[in-house]
């Protein structure tokens, strides 16, 4: 990785607009899920994203690699990765049904916070007492929110959670990939395998599309892919420490999407610990880019 000072003065804001950018495509991509959770059912919604999805990421694929690009040495592991997948969207596709875009996207926001605890356990990395206290911390912007044992607590706000958790499992299992492994590989089988795991199901609660929701599908598809390569590439361009906090503006696009399309305002409560989970989540990050 390099160094703060050797960036060069163009490649900075670059990277700052591209994981904008491709923070922006994901909430789209959750708000028209959420739109389409009224009609059909979230297992549906990932196995139809993913079933237009996966064909688009191919295509790139055999067009800038050729048909090495569809090749990975790791595909027990992208089995067990996707399945981690498909339970995490299913779960936060569940809670969008069920809670306000900006809430739900706020708590998948603990995400670092597994992530941090987790890779003691499973990459046997050493974690600092600051970074403890930030997760800690991180902790207590979820509880704020989720308020367990109020009248204001909903058992919907614990998949988000869920969520949050089965996405840090799914980036620490990327740890565990040989960095020979190309980004849009990655994606093709990080698609590819929820795709699979999510048919039987889907099929067993299939609701018939309307022809109308053919663009929702499509779009969501192309803002998933999009937002995931676009945010990839940010991380390639500029360290973590520079772009990673910028993943927060996604709190910005899901509460105006939230209030412009449901009217939707949150709480304080929910801005609260949202600001919480925010200021644990930098402190981690700052922290990773100190260590060798």
């Amino acid at each position: 990785m390099r160094s703060l000072g050797t960036l060069n003065a163009r490649e900075t804001p670059m990277a700052i607009l591209t994981i904008c950018a491709g923070v922006m495509f994901l909430v789209a991509n959750d708000a028209m899920a959420k739109l389409l959770t009224d009609r059909y059912a979230p297992i549906q919604i990932i196995f139809l994203r993913n079933l237009i999805a996966v064909p688009l990421i191919a295509a790139v694929i055999l067009a800038v690699f050729g048909r090495t690009g569809l090749r990975s040495r790791h595909l027990r592991l992208h089995a067990l990765r996707g399945l981690l997948m498909v339970v995490a969207a299913a779960l936060f596709f569940t809670a969008l049904k069920l809670m306000p875009l900006a809430e739900a996207t706020a708590l998948v926001f603990s995400a670092p916070i597994f992530i941090t605890a987790l890779s003691v356990p499973l990459l046997g990395e050493q974690v600092g007492w600051r970074r403890w206290a930030a997760v800690m911390l991180g902790f207590v912007g979820v509880l704020v929110i989720v308020r367990p044992g109020s009248a204001a607590f909903q058992p919907a706000a614990l998949l988000p959670v869920g969520t949050a958790l089965g996405y840090a499992l799914f980036m620490i299992t990327a740890r565990w990939i040989g960095r020979d492994e190309r980004l849009w590989t990655m994606m093709l089988f990080a698609m590819l395998f929820p795709m699979i795991y999510a048919a039987g199901p889907a099929l067993a609660v299939w609701t018939p599309v309307q022809t109308a929701d053919l663009v929702l599908f499509a779009a969501i598809a192309v803002c998933g892919s999009l937002g995931l390569a676009l945010i990839g590439q940010a991380f390639r361009m500029a360290p973590a420490a520079i772009v990673a906090p910028f993943d927060y503006t996604a709190l910005i696009w899901a509460t105006g999407l939230g209030w412009a399309i449901w009217g939707d305002i949150p709480g304080v409560w929910t801005m609260a610990g949202a600001a919480i989970i925010v200021m644990s989540g930098v402190i981690i990050i700052l922290r990773e880019a100190r260590q060798p």
